[in-house]
């Protein structure tokens, strides 16, 4: 018992007179690697239609059901998406999410990506639930990222 406690202060002396290993995280921000998953984001394509056609795949491979999605029929005179349907309501339950990436992987048309932003705090529920305009990729982000054509698991 006596040599567990020497050990453990020697530990804690070890640490206490060593280089600091705390970042100071608002004015320091710790690289993100690059298969971080963090907030949900709608692509559009170049010209400006919404990548999502509203097939509900997302919202079918959501293992918390934290996705809500009623599709409509595009107006082939203003169309919305490159599809026959669209999104017009998509929702995102911030809360319920477990972040793990299956909406991603079962959209056929890359529309929604896991993106690099992690701070979402907010004062209430209501503000936890991501609407398809918090989602949407405003145009001067670009246009998405290409899609990833690497296999899921390697052979």
């Amino acid at each position: 018992m006596l040599l567990d406690l020497a050990r453990g202060f020697a530990v804690t002396l070890k640490r206490a007179f060593g280089r600091p290993i705390t970042i100071e995280y608002p004015e320091v921000r710790r690289p993100q690697p690059p298969n971080f998953r963090g907030r949900h984001r709608l692509q559009r394509y170049e010209n400006g239609l919404e990548r999502c056609v509203g097939c509900a795949l997302c919202a079918a491979a959501c293992p918390s059901e934290a996705i809500y999605l009623e599709a409509k029929e595009n107006d082939p005179a203003a169309p919305v998406s490159a599809g026959e349907r669209y999104a017009a309501v998509y929702q995102i339950h911030l809360l319920r999410c477990i972040w793990c990436g299956y909406c991603e992987e079962a959209c056929p048309e890359d529309a929604i990506v896991m993106g690099p932003d992690f701070e979402m705090a907010d004062y209430s529920r209501q503000g936890l639930v991501a609407d398809k305009e918090d989602m949407l990729d405003p145009p001067e982000w670009g246009f998405g990222r290409p899609p990833d054509l690497r296999p899921n698991f390697p052979l």
